[in-house]
């Protein structure tokens, strides 16, 4: 009977991904259409403008023509008044001309000695030419992907490499919105303390300027107990404790701070509902609400706390285009500010990015948020660019230890920038590396 069940749920599960694609298609299509509309509006009115606009400047040439030939017929009538004064028998027009003449080459040698002096005008070389070309590329192709991301598999998407220990896994390249390569990655998973991502961008949009992350918020006992009493990671602050939000924005995603992820949803909606259903409404407007759902902001385990891999790639994108959340995000370590509890701060890393940095062979993955729960395993989403500067996103679960985890987007990124140096048949030391801590992680 639990054999038909979990095929019942799959196949349910399964109905409700393929009404959600159609849904995502159809709107595609209207949002094609729509952007036409739009095209064909805007080329029409564009098309009114520009004639509007040339007959404006045929009108003001001609007039300025007419006056300065109406001034240049009054100034010869004057000069020639004054010579026949003078005596002055010549044509006119050679006083108007005798003393107007420019060097251009002396205006030259002016405008490079005098800085103040206008630029003058050159040709750009074919290497000046080269290098714009080049940095146009790079904005095109470095930093964060479209705000819609696309999540679909096609005919291209390959399977993720067989030595990957991760059940759940997708690879999406952003420069391309393309699903690179996935397994599982539409099924569903527990997503841990990557929910912690979307708790900072859900504080960092509602944010109001960057110079409320020096605002103070008290510690208190009610959040150390609920994070000690489920076994979460923490920070370490104290109870009646005054920290910066800034400190609990990053105490939220280095140490994967149960009580600093507490204290930032107090101090942004007032408290954990308010919070939370202010998740849910960003997962609606990122479009993933049918397939994510979140009951608290550190990843606690709840039946109805789930995602998937290619959602949690939508909630990260999001994260990468939000500023605050990107240097939150891709900090290898911080010092929190000085209190009277903590009189020297405390020092936190992002043991990620710290051991993932000298395993990369190409490329570099720039943040990451990892996670674990016993209903989920070891499970990381990153950000990462290749050599060429193009952007990547990352979600893997389901790994049977942190390193695996780690190991994992080391195989999937590595595979996708340089097969050449990839080695399917590895075989990873794990026994000279730091043991697992991400038991612990919530």
């Amino acid at each position: 009977m639990s054999e038909l069940f979990v095929d019942r749920e799959t196949a349910e599960y399964e109905e409700r991904r393929r009404e959600r694609i159609a849904k995502r298609e159809e709107h595609a299509r209207r949002q094609k259409e729509r952007e036409k509309k739009i095209r064909n509006t805007l080329f029409i009115a564009g098309g009114s403008i520009l004639a509007v606009l040339i007959v404006v400047i045929i009108m003001l040439t001609a007039f300025i023509l007419r006056e300065r030939h109406e001034a240049a017929v009054d100034t010869s009538q004057v000069v020639a008044d004054s010579n026949e004064d003078n005596g002055y028998e010549g044509d006119a027009r050679e006083l108007l001309y005798d003393n107007g003449e420019v060097d251009i080459s002396q205006n030259a040698a002016a405008s490079e000695n005098d800085p103040g002096a206008p630029a003058l005008m050159t040709e750009l070389t074919e290497e000046e030419l080269a290098a714009i070309e080049e940095e146009k590329k790079k904005a095109l192709t470095t930093g964060a992907g479209p705000l819609e991301l696309n999540t679909t598999p096609d005919q291209d998407t390959y399977d993720i490499v067989s030595d990957v220990d991760s059940g759940y896994a997708i690879l999406i390249s952003l420069s391309d919105n393309k699903v690179l390569a996935e397994r599982q990655g539409h099924a569903k998973m527990y997503p841990a303390s990557m929910t912690k991502v979307l708790t900072v961008l859900v504080a960092a949009e509602h944010l109001e300027s960057e110079e409320n992350l020096k605002d103070m918020f008290t510690m208190t006992q009610a959040i150390e107990g609920f994070s000690y009493d489920n076994g979460c990671s923490n920070v370490g602050f104290s109870p009646d404790e005054r920290v910066t939000v800034e400190d609990l924005f990053y105490g939220t995603i280095l140490p994967s701070g149960a009580d600093a992820a507490m204290g930032l949803a107090e101090y942004t909606a007032g408290d954990q509902e308010s919070f939370v259903a202010m998740m849910n409404e960003k997962l609606e407007e990122l479009g993933i609400s049918e397939t994510t759902h979140f009951m608290n902001c550190i990843g606690i385990y709840d039946d109805n706390h789930y995602s998937t891999a290619a959602d949690m790639a939508v909630i990260m994108n999001a994260a990468v285009n939000n500023p605050l959340c990107m240097k939150v995000l891709s900090t290898h370590t911080y010092t929190t500010t000085s209190t009277s509890f903590h009189p020297g701060g405390i020092s936190l890393s992002n043991w990620f990015l710290r051991r993932i940095e000298d395993k990369m062979t190409s490329g570099e993955v720039i943040g990451g948020k990892t996670g674990f729960v016993n209903q989920s395993l070891n499970c990381a989403v990153s950000y990462s660019r290749d050599n060429e500067g193009k952007g990547y996103i990352c979600c893997t679960g389901y790994a049977h230890g942190g390193w695996k985890a780690i190991y994992d987007h080391v195989r999937i990124y590595t595979y996708q920038y340089d097969r050449s140096v990839y080695d399917s048949t590895l075989k990873l030391d794990e026994s000279t590396e730091e043991p697992d801590d991400g038991g612990g992680e919530q």
